[in-house]
C-alpha cells in the first residue's frame, strides 16, 4: 500500500530538501499534489481532494539510516512495548 507514493517521495527527496526542507508534501500516485506548512493543512487538503482514497503525507526531512537487527528480524528476539512486572521487593 502506498508503494508508488513512497517511491516517488524517495526519488524526489534530495531535490525537495534543497527547495522546501521541513514542509509537508501531499502525494497521490506519482504526483506531487501540494506542499504545506503543517501536517494538518496537508491532511485537510488530502481529505477534501481524495476523501477515503489513500494518499501520502510526509515531512521533507533527511531520512535516518535504517537500523537492522538480524536477531530481531529472524525472530530470535521479540520486541515488546510492555515491561515485565517488578519482582518481589528484596526489602521486607
Amino acid at each position: 500500500m502506498l508503494e508508488q507514493e513512497r517511491d516517488f517521495y524517495d526519488a524526489h527527496l534530495q531535490e525537495w530538501l534543497q527547495r522546501m526542507p521541513g514542509r509537508f508534501v501531499l502525494i497521490k500516485g506519482a504526483e506531487l499534489i501540494g506542499t504545506f506548512d503543517t501536517a494538518e493543512d496537508a491532511l485537510a487538503d488530502g481529505a477534501r481532494r481524495f476523501g477515503l482514497q489513500s494518499y501520502l503525507i510526509r515531512r521533507v526531512e533527511p531520512q535516518p539510516p535504517q537500523v537492522s537487527i538480524p536477531a530481531l528480524a529472524l525472530g530470535l528476539l521479540h520486541a515488546s512495548a510492555q515491561r515485565p512486572a517488578p519482582g518481589p521487593s528484596a526489602a521486607a
